[in-house]
């Protein structure tokens, strides 16, 4: 068959993608930016690819006509607090349209469970996206998850910092909250056997895990796979901005989606049926079986994607392309270079920093810069990097966005998306035998000029000692 993925660079879409390639479909992704699709070239090969933006105007966005079936993977959970929901509805209208053109005849929504009369914004969301794509021309089969656990989903890599960061914890009374978690594994193997199943055309179903859980039950469940103890104590003072902000801090997650989950977390989220599990004949895993398997992709590192690396987790809510060139004029830089020796062993080490590698020198004072920009409304350097030695352009690495990285032409550029009074980039390129590293900000007035005269202390020993690190190979 020849399927549309549509948020093919997303967590889900990522994880889809080679299980439908190994099926042996011809697969379409469709994509905001090109550059971004994070895979290597051999999948590239094997893949058509097209730039569609589905909140543009849907006159000018084309796919191919002889399309069979479509994944409908678009969410905007994690780009607005207050007017997702608009983006989401909008997107849905837009991508209706464009299917109009098509032949397809089967669209497979990953949506939400939704058991409450009174949902929320997220929940909501999820139901009125459904609630259209059911108006298409096409039939629908929606799958409602809840909790997805697995490497880089942000559940878990939530989960994960709190457990890890904080052995007792006073929590928020939505941790006494049920749900129903599902493992990443078993959601790929809902949304692949269910394409061209006509007995699931036209029908909405919940999917989940074996067990009910709440989410102090989870937090318990995920030290017990790891081989330590936790003690998480309620109270039910903490307001949802105040349990938003506990989450930010302490975790990994952006303030947004801290916002859009507290919010949803207040709601119980159980499967309300297991048709669907019982029509497939698929057994799913428990959820410290998911744990556990999440940690075996983490330890060999294999972890396909991370919910970090979607734009939305940053600062930047534009193209790439708008940063990719560094500006020459009305800029402040600080550039050095050295002579190396193994190009190959220095460009291995460049590919390789940040998160757990650091950035070869000083680390404390980056995780200072970090705690800081945390502070201040950034991402910090919680993000870390979804792979210890591959990056695509448009992955996060701590508070920075992959730009541009290119092994033929030995450049890796960065854009910080840490708080400051202007905009930064740092580049590192190899040509001839030497190893140039430049950082480039461009401020913003006069608090922009201040700033970066006030850390060009640090930028004398830091940088000057981290090009020398570096090119040790």
């Amino acid at each position: 068959m020849k399927i549309l993925l549509t948020g093919a660079n997303g967590y889900i879409g990522m994880r889809l993608l080679p299980q439908l390639l190994d099926m042996g479909h011809n697969v379409v992704c469709a994509v905001r930016d090109e550059k971004r699709l994070s895979v290597d070239a051999k999948t590239r090969s094997k893949i058509d690819v097209v730039e569609i933006d589905f909140l543009d105007d849907p006159e000018k966005q084309q796919v191919p006509a002889d399309i069979d079936a479509a994944y409908y993977l678009i969410h905007s959970m994690t780009s607005s607090v207050t007017d997702f929901d608009e983006k989401e509805a909008q997107a849905a209208k837009n991508f209706n349209i464009i299917i109009k053109n098509t032949q397809c005849k089967q669209v497979i929504y990953l949506s939400g469970i939704v058991n409450d009369k009174e949902l929320s914004k997220h929940l909501s969301s999820r139901k009125n996206v459904e609630e259209i794509l059911y108006k298409g021309s096409f039939d629908l089969t929606v799958l409602r998850a809840g909790i997805i656990v697995g490497s880089g989903s942000s559940s878990f890599e939530i989960i994960r910092d709190l457990c890890e960061k904080l052995p007792v914890m006073i929590t928020p009374k939505w941790v006494l909250t049920k749900t129903q978690p599902i493992a990443i594994r078993d959601v790929i193997q809902f949304l692949t056997q269910v394409l061209g199943n006509k007995d699931t055309y036209d029908q909405s179903f919940d999917i989940g895990g074996p067990d009910i859980l709440t989410y102090k039950d989870m937090l318990h469940g995920y030290a017990k796979v790891r081989g330590f103890k936790n003690w998480i104590f309620t109270v039910p003072v903490m307001t949802p901005k105040l349990s938003s902000y506990w989450l930010y801090f302490v975790t990994s997650t952006s303030y947004k989606l801290a916002m859009n989950l507290v919010d949803s977390m207040k709601m119980e989220v159980v499967a309300q049926d297991n048709r669907l599990q019982e029509m497939l004949g698929i057994e799913t895993h428990t959820y410290e079986e998911a744990i556990d398997l999440a940690f075996k992709k983490i330890e060999q590192n294999l972890v396909i994607s991370s919910w970090k690396d979607s734009i939305a987790s940053g600062q930047i809510q534009e193209d790439l392309e708008n940063y990719i060139q560094v500006p020459k004029y009305g800029v402040l830089q600080d550039k050095k270079s050295i002579r190396i020796e193994d190009e190959d062993a220095v460009l291995a080490n460049i590919w390789r920093i940040g998160g757990e590698t650091g950035w070869y020198y000083g680390n404390w004072l980056w995780k200072i810069r970090g705690f800081l920009d945390k502070l201040v409304g950034g991402p910090g350097l919680r993000r870390g990097r979804t792979h210890p030695y591959k990056i695509f352009p448009g992955d996060a690495l701590d508070f920075w966005r992959v730009l541009l990285a290119d092994k033929k032409s030995k450049r890796l550029l960065l854009f910080a998306e840490m708080k400051t009074p202007g905009e930064a980039w740092l580049e590192f390129k190899i040509e001839d035998g030497v190893l140039y590293q430049t950082a480039t900000f461009r401020p913003k007035g006069l608090l922009g000029r201040l700033y970066w005269y006030s850390v060009l202390p640090f930028h004398l020993f830091i940088f000057g000692n981290m090009i020398k690190n570096i090119a040790k190979g």
